[in-house]
């Protein structure tokens, strides 16, 4: 099994859920993807990275972040997937509102003004969220090269933000993942030591 494979078994088991769904849009829907249950579990956060650090454009950006709170574990295991890789890309987190007291910032984490940043969502749904981190990132003095995304809902965010001018990579779109998790419910489940079995 592949790395992109195993992370694609993550998320259907861990953060794809069937139902009925109000989402951050105010939209309904009959599936929610909580990948902060994926992008926070051992496992996940590692291939993550990996996965992510991959995608990156190159020439490589200077940065990584997105508006917290769905982006952080993303940016953070990209930034340590990039280390290992001798290729560093450090991680910042987009405040949703500026702090009140101190410096006032927006932006926290590892990020200057002039630098080249990728932004990242976990799930890119209206694409508001990462349009918001992209405003951010330009009042802040950054250049915003990219948006990379673990999910992409296919809901209109992706073209959304690519109108504003910014590319966007997903590395799962939503119709692969419910194809997934109709194909694990329809399969046959493993086998415990609490399953009886059946000797021919």
């Amino acid at each position: 099994m592949t790395e992109r494979e195993r992370l694609l078994r993550l998320l259907v088991e861990r953060s794809v859920r069937l139902g009925d769904f109000v989402l951050a849009s105010g939209a309904r829907s009959s599936h929610y993807v909580d990948c902060r249950t994926t992008t926070t579990h051992a496992e996940g956060l590692y291939l993550v990275g990996r996965l992510g650090f991959s995608a990156l454009p190159e020439p490589y950006p200077d940065a990584i972040g997105g508006l917290t709170m769905g982006a952080d574990p993303v940016a953070c295991a990209v930034a340590h997937a990039s280390w290992i890789a001798g290729k560093p890309v450090h991680a910042f987190s987009v405040r949703k509102e500026p702090k009140a007291h101190g410096t006032g910032r927006r932006i926290e984490g590892s990020f200057l003004s002039g630098q080249r940043v990728v932004v990242v969502e976990d799930v890119i749904t209206s694409g508001g969220s990462a349009l918001r981190a992209c405003e951010a990132v330009r009042t802040e003095g950054g250049e915003v090269v990219g948006v990379l995304a673990l999910v992409d809902r296919e809901e209109g965010g992706r073209e959304a933000i690519e109108t504003a001018g910014y590319p966007v990579r997903a590395l799962f779109g939503i119709s692969e993942l419910l194809r997934a998790s109709e194909r694990s419910s329809t399969s046959v489940p493993p086998l415990t030591p609490e399953t009886p079995q059946s000797l021919a």
